[in-house]
């Protein structure tokens, strides 16, 4: 028995006007979804990222507002306003902003100048690789460091001091006080506004230097016209790091400034390990909370600014 096809669609099953080869298939049936088991990569670094961040943090907010026996109270959080502890909280401050400042301006000059740099020549590289281990370079070994270069008798003060007669600690040894932590924070700022400010320099699009001579502008001007505007966001965002960093740094200045609490960091410990703090046991958990909170603050503006500045960067 011979089927005649319909008008306008061939025996062979392919629409009329529809290129040869091609045939319609019916849609394959669906086969059982797998189940993903990827997420189990991330379960290491969620017991870890659990048992050293999360919990301490949710210890210190806790222990803030209890005392010694574990009954609730406000004279943990009432110890914030206390003078001595405002004082400690202004060193950390201002000794933040100004190695973040110093580190970041540096650093950024470092960047400035391996921009024309290739991505993978031996000096690119060499900085890259050295601002990697620098910016990770702290405590114990950096303080020796200080102490060796710069210290009552380092090699740099025993050098001024004979070439040039000129006596760095003549108003007494600062480099175990807060102004010691200066250059001992500027060591590891200049590194790390390397690691984070590079990648945003770099994304500098060619193009856009040669729209603005095009244009009838000049490449002095290219910088405060374009270029310092579109990088203000992550520069500021990288500054915003640079403070975290510091303010939140504990190993250098333990290290250096054995002596006295002249940041929060060394206040805590001085909380911890003091046996005359009485009625206030738990005062670490208050000062860590006020840390918590500054520094929470800094890193959610940080993540506002970034954001702003992903948006030309991709």
């Amino acid at each position: 028995m011979t089927t005649t096809a319909p008008a306008g669609i061939p025996a062979t099953g392919v629409p009329h006007g529809a290129p040869e080869g091609s045939e319609q298939h019916a849609p394959a049936p669906r086969g059982r979804r797998r189940t993903d088991w990827s997420w189990l990569g991330l379960v290491p670094f969620a017991v870890y990222l659990a048992a050293f961040l999360v919990l301490p943090t949710v210890l210190a907010l806790a222990t803030g507002f209890v005392d010694g026996s574990g009954a609730l109270t406000g004279d943990n959080l009432a110890a914030l306003v206390d003078p001595v502890v405002l004082a400690t909280f202004a060193n950390s401050t201002w000794v933040s902003l100004l190695t973040a400042l110093i580190g970041a301006v540096v650093g950024a000059l470092v960047c400035l100048a391996m921009l024309g740099l290739p991505e993978t020549g031996i000096v690119r590289t060499t900085v890259d690789a050295a601002s990697g281990v620098l910016a990770q370079f702290g405590g114990v070994m950096l303080a020796f460091v200080l102490i060796a270069t710069i210290g009552t008798q380092g090699v740099m003060t025993r050098l001024l001091s004979d070439l040039f007669g000129l006596q760095i600690f003549a108003g007494g040894a600062w480099i175990y006080a807060l102004p010691g932590l200066i250059p001992a924070y500027i060591i590891f700022q200049v590194p790390l506004m390397v690691i984070t400010f590079m990648p945003a320099l770099s994304a500098l699009k060619p193009q856009w230097l040669e729209a603005h001579l095009t244009l009838g502008g000049t490449r002095r001007g290219f910088w405060p016209q374009i270029g310092m505007p579109v990088l203000a966001p992550s520069f500021l965002a990288s500054f915003l790091l640079l403070f975290a960093n510091a303010f939140s740094s504990y190993a250098t200045a333990a290290a250096l400034a054995s002596q006295g609490s002249q940041i929060v960091p060394l206040q805590i410990r001085t909380a911890l390990t003091s046996e005359t703090v009485l009625g206030r046991e738990n005062l670490a958990g208050a000062l860590a909370l006020g840390m918590i909170v500054v520094v929470a603050v800094v890193m959610v503006a940080y993540t506002l600014i970034q954001r702003r500045a992903a948006r030309w960067q991709s």
